[in-house]
């Protein structure tokens, strides 16, 4: 049983505290950054060309094939995900021929036999939408008019006045479809669901949105704070106890934090149990490897065992505790956060294309087991080679078996732009550099016309056609060229004290802050029980082409289940 008592370690308990910048003062981009940021312009404009050739008014181009693809219903989904990013690069010409193109979707029908997620919509789609809106100085209103189109369908997810939405709709039915589903995509509404509210003065998605992200919050979890990954809408309770900060939970995490920077006014709850994510984190998750000194959080198992594997999704980690740590004046919170980070951009640092994998194992000194748990300093759930040991000898971490690939994830990005902006160190400008160069040498594709693609192993320099990710996802435009672009762009343009990034990296507008609610501080946790499920299916967590269904079973997600 987790004890039902907590104590916060390095958190203040006062109900709230002076404002301070997240930002460091007077910060300035080194001379270096304005030719690095140009190259971005250039790798963005090129892709989208690319887009703008073979696959315009699709979801995704196919850069080697050079086709497309519409895995997000066929709305368009990279022109909404690049909107923001165009409008922030000061493309206007190009961003006002996709604000015309995005205000003639009809989203009140997939154009496609796919079935529509509620998060992903949600954060590409509506988040996209508004974010361009405000963007452009709240204008036109076609956008929000847009995004109210899509949020209507979307609300269909908590038919029968569920407190946790179905995750996919079946927009020709007006039906949601009964599977189970994960905290991310039924915790992860509240930024865009409220801001529509505030820009329609109709509080029913707000309501809707809150309703999902507390339940989930005052369930019992396994850890406390810290819920299991996946959870049943059909009756609100978690599905196992598995516990990562990775995906299917990530951005329920991200956003306990976010939200209540975003409206202020918002339940406590929200800040109290991000609060209380991080002090059970740092008891039990926290973990040192044994060669490097290196920072990583691990996941835990449904029997509770400490599981020694990170992710590229779940590096958005060490950007969220820098910028919790600094909205509650907590520098513990801040210098792990650094660690976090510097750890992650180790996985890049160690590679032959100085990119990082999907997911890495690691060994770590043994400390810190989770009540009722057990943690050996090593276990992943594969076995361990002697390649994996010779590279850990070496880096302080080893390429997960399956998980060397690089599908244009940002999160490791996302970190270090938020490591710069509260530091100013400029070591994190020569990471965003090394990076820019690797996509010049690695990603984009010789012949592509300026497409960009993921590649199957981060180890290999000697790339052909045959090695690389046939797919562009929306999220490159939306997250990976945003970051990047701000890490060598004016800290005053789109500063983190006064834009909240949703988990698609859209800046949406937030009021100025005088002080930070902190409410009462880590909540107890009651008793957790587990529930397994046998019918229900598991949730897709990555969609990495290295983890075939079955790896992905066994490996990233097996021990979810107990399997």
């Amino acid at each position: 049983m987790v004890p039902t008592c907590l104590f916060l370690l390095a958190i203040s308990l006062v109900s709230s505290t002076t404002a301070e910048k997240v930002q460091k003062p007077g910060l300035q981009v080194p001379e270096s950054a304005i030719a690095s940021k140009e190259q971005v312009v250039t790798i963005f404009k090129d892709a989208f060309q690319a887009y703008n050739v073979s696959a315009f008014g699709h979801d995704d181009l196919k850069p080697v094939s050079k086709g497309f693809s519409d895995g997000r219903n066929g709305w368009g989904a990279s022109i909404i995900d690049a909107l923001s990013t165009m409008k922030i690069m000061g493309l206007n010409d190009t961003f006002d021929t996709c604000v015309d193109f995005a205000t003639k979707i009809d989203f009140r029908q997939s154009k496609t036999p796919d079935t529509v997620s509620v998060f992903e919509s949600t954060i590409r789609y509506v988040g996209g939408l508004l974010s361009a809106y405000q963007l452009n100085g709240n204008q036109p209103q076609g956008l929000v008019d847009q995004a109210q189109q899509l949020a209507d369908k979307l609300a269909l997810g908590f038919s029968g006045n569920r407190s946790i939405p179905w995750g996919f709709v079946d927009f020709s039915t007006n039906s949601p479809v009964h599977q189970s589903s994960n905290v991310a995509e039924a915790g992860t509404l509240t930024m865009e669901w409220a801001t529509l509210s505030e820009l329609t003065h109709n509080a029913t998605y707000r309501n809707l949105a809150e309703k999902s992200a507390k339940h989930i919050a005052q369930l019992a979890g396994p850890l406390p704070g810290l819920p299991a990954q996946s959870i049943n809408p059909g009756d609100g309770t978690f599905i196992g106890g598995y516990v990562t900060w990775g995906g299917g939970t990530d951005s329920y995490l991200e956003y306990l934090l976010k939200y209540p920077r975003l409206i202020p006014d918002s339940d406590p709850i929200f800040i109290n149990t991000w609060q209380t994510a991080v002090d059970s984190s740092i008891k039990y998750l926290l973990k040192t490897s044994t060669v490097g000194n290196l920072l990583y959080l691990a996941d835990m198992t449904d029997d509770r065992r400490i599981r020694h594997i990170g992710t590229h999704l779940a590096c958005f980690h060490g950007g969220n505790w820098i910028l919790g740590g600094k909205l509650l004046n907590n520098q513990t919170i801040v210098d792990y956060g650094l660690q976090l980070v510097d750890a992650c951009w180790n996985t890049y640092s160690s590679t032959a294309t100085k990119i990082g994998p999907e997911a890495f194992g690691f060994i770590s000194e043994v400390k810190g087991a989770p009540p009722n748990g057990t943690d050996d300093g090593s276990f992943t759930g594969n076995p361990i080679t002697a390649d994996d040991l010779s590279f850990n000898k070496e880096h302080g971490f080893y390429i997960f078996n399956g998980a060397a690939d690089y599908i244009l994830r940002p999160e490791v990005l996302e970190s270090n732009f938020y490591a710069w902006r509260v530091t100013g160190d400029p070591k994190y400008i020569a990471n965003a550099q090394s990076v820019v160069q690797s996509y010049s040498d690695f990603l984009v594709v010789p012949g592509g016309g300026g497409g960009v693609s993921g590649i199957l192993d981060v180890s290999n320099t000697s790339i052909t056609n045959s090695d690389r990710v046939d797919d562009t996802e929306s999220f490159f435009f939306a997250e990976v060229m945003k970051y990047l672009y701000l890490t060598f762009d004016d800290p005053n343009h789109i500063s983190l004290d006064e834009w909240v990034f949703n988990t698609e990296s859209h800046p949406l507008r937030a009021p100025q802050l005088e002080s930070f609610a902190k409410g009462s501080g880590p909540i107890q946790n009651a008793a957790f029980n587990p529930q397994k499920s046998t019918t229900a299916a598991t949730p897709e967590i990555s969609n990495s082409p290295g983890l075939s269904p079955g790896s992905q079973l066994q490996g990233i997600l097996g021990l979810l289940f107990g399997f």
